[in-house]
């Protein structure tokens, strides 16, 4: 099972809490800091730091060697401006410089003469992830296909249920129906026994 074998959303996932389970010590910063002047607000995940720092190490793996330039005009994004036109701005430099710094630490990359590289030991750890991946992206479908089918589940008996409202209202309107023919057949017959008093005698 390679790297490129599995989703890279359920890759990434499986090297961001493994990350965190190797005791890597998040940044106070990072738990308000925005991720560049083009966002309005900081994430609002607790483990986005772990996220991006295994994001980066998938992107580096996969279009390596990438330097803190690349990687910034990557994880930029558009800036609003308003009724002008949205400029696109990179992402901060701060967060992937220490995201590169904890990777060295714990091995998985290293400098080259361009940017950063996986190491060996790096791509044994993607292909150990990726296997990892296998199992998440196999509960996340079937946690989705339950979810689906309960969702499915829900709409039929919305749909049941409208039905029945709509038969019992049919026939409140039916026995409405009936109750009002019956007064004005009264109503007539009542005027035409009035009518018929009222008449002279012959």
């Amino acid at each position: 099972m390679g790297v490129f074998d599995v989703q890279a959303s359920a890759l990434i996932k499986a090297i961001s809490v493994d990350l965190k389970k190797q005791g890597i010590t998040q940044p106070e910063w990072s738990f308000f800091v925005k991720t560049g002047s083009h966002t309005e607000r900081a994430p609002d995940s607790p483990d986005w730091f772990f996220d991006r720092m295994a994001s980066i190490l998938y992107r580096i793996y996969k279009e390596g060697p990438l330097g803190t330039g690349s990687l910034r005009t990557y994880y930029g994004g558009k800036k609003r401006r308003g009724t002008k036109r949205p400029h696109h701005r990179k992402a901060g430099g701060k967060i992937i410089r220490v995201c590169l710094q904890n990777l060295e630490k714990q091995g998985l990359i290293k400098k080259a003469k361009k940017g950063r590289v996986v190491t060996a030991k790096g791509q044994g750890y993607l292909n150990q992830r990726a296997k990892e991946a296998v199992v998440i992206a196999k509960q996340f479908g079937e946690e989705r296909a339950s979810a689906r089918a309960e969702r499915e589940t829900h709409e039929e008996k919305s749909a049941d249920e409208k039905n029945v409202e709509e038969v019992l209202k049919k026939q409140e309107q039916a026995i409405r129906q009936k109750e009002k023919a019956k007064e004005d057949a009264k109503k007539k017959e009542k005027q035409h026994g009035e009518k018929k008093a009222a008449e002279p005698a012959v």
